[in-house]
C-alpha cells in the first residue's frame, strides 16, 4: 500500500474518532445538578381554606418549586374557648407533622360569632400560642398571617362589625408584635361582596384573589432570600 493510501486511511480514521472523543469529553465535563425538594407550604385555616379553591390556585401560581397542602378545618377558631379551637384539631397535628417550610394561617372569621365576643381579650394570646407552636418545629418555617376576607353579612351568625373593628386589628397586632409577615386579603376584597357565595365564603374569583395575595407575599420573601431551604 503506497503512502498516499495510508495517509487517506489515517485521515478518515481521525475524522471518525474525533466526534466520539468530543462527545465523551462533553459528557464527562457536564456537571450533574440535583434538584432540591419543593418548599412545603402548610395552609392553616377554617372553611375558607378547607372548602374553597384557594389552596389549589396557590399551588398553580407558586409552581413546582413548592408543595402546597390544605390543613383547613371548617368551623375552627383561634379562640381556645370555642367549641372548635383549631389548635385542638387533628389537622393541626398533621400540619406540624408535615414539617412545613412555610405556614400560611388564615383564621379569625369564626371568632366573630357573638358567643365568642366575651373572649375577645384572649384572642391575641391564643393566636400567639398557635404561631409559637409552628415556630418551634425543627423546620423553622416562615409564617404568614392572613387578614381574612371581610364578613359581608351575618346570615351565618357572624358579626361583620365586630370582625372588622375587633378581629382584624387583633390579627394585625399579632403580626406586628411577633414581626411576622402579614397578608392583607381583607383590604384586597374591599367592598366586593360578589367575590363570595354567601357573604363569607369566597367564590372562584375570590379564591383566586386570596391565592394571588398569598403567592405575592411568599415569592417576595423568597426573592429576598429569607425563606428556609427545603430539607
Amino acid at each position: 500500500m503506497d503512502k498516499r493510501k495510508l495517509l487517506a486511511i489515517g485521515i478518515t480514521i481521525i475524522f471518525l474518532i474525533t466526534p466520539i472523543v468530543l462527545l465523551r469529553a462533553t459528557t464527562v465535563s457536564t456537571p450533574k445538578f440535583s434538584l432540591s425538594k419543593p418548599l412545603r407550604v402548610a395552609c392553616v385555616g377554617d372553611s375558607i381554606t378547607e372548602i374553597t379553591s384557594y389552596t389549589s390556585d396557590l399551588q398553580t401560581m407558586l409552581g413546582t418549586n413548592y408543595s402546597v397542602n390544605n390543613f383547613g378545618v371548617t368551623g375552627s377558631t383561634v379562640s381556645l374557648d370555642s367549641y372548635k379551637p383549631y389548635i385542638q384539631q387533628q389537622a393541626f397535628q398533621k400540619a406540624e407533622n408535615y414539617e412545613p417550610n412555610i405556614v400560611v394561617i388564615m383564621l379569625g372569621t369564626n371568632d366573630a360569632h357573638s358567643y365568642l365576643e366575651q373572649y375577645n381579650e384572649t384572642f391575641e394570646q391564643d393566636y400567639t400560642k398557635l404561631t409559637h407552636s409552628f415556630q418551634e418545629l425543627d423546620s423553622k418555617p416562615q409564617i404568614f398571617i392572613v387578614e381574612s376576607p371581610p364578613v359581608f353579612n351575618n346570615s351565618l351568625g357572624l358579626d361583620p362589625t365586630f370582625f372588622s373593628d375587633t378581629i382584624i386589628p387583633h390579627i394585625q397586632n399579632v403580626a406586628d408584635t411577633q414581626n411576622l409577615s402579614a397578608v392583607d386579603v381583607y383590604d384586597a376584597f374591599g367592598n366586593q361582596s360578589n367575590y363570595t357565595v354567601d357573604g363569607v365564603h369566597p367564590n372562584d374569583e375570590g379564591s383566586t384573589l386570596i391565592a394571588s395575595q398569598v403567592c405575592d407575599a411568599i415569592t417576595l420573601q423568597d426573592d429576598s432570600g429569607s425563606n428556609n431551604p427545603a430539607s
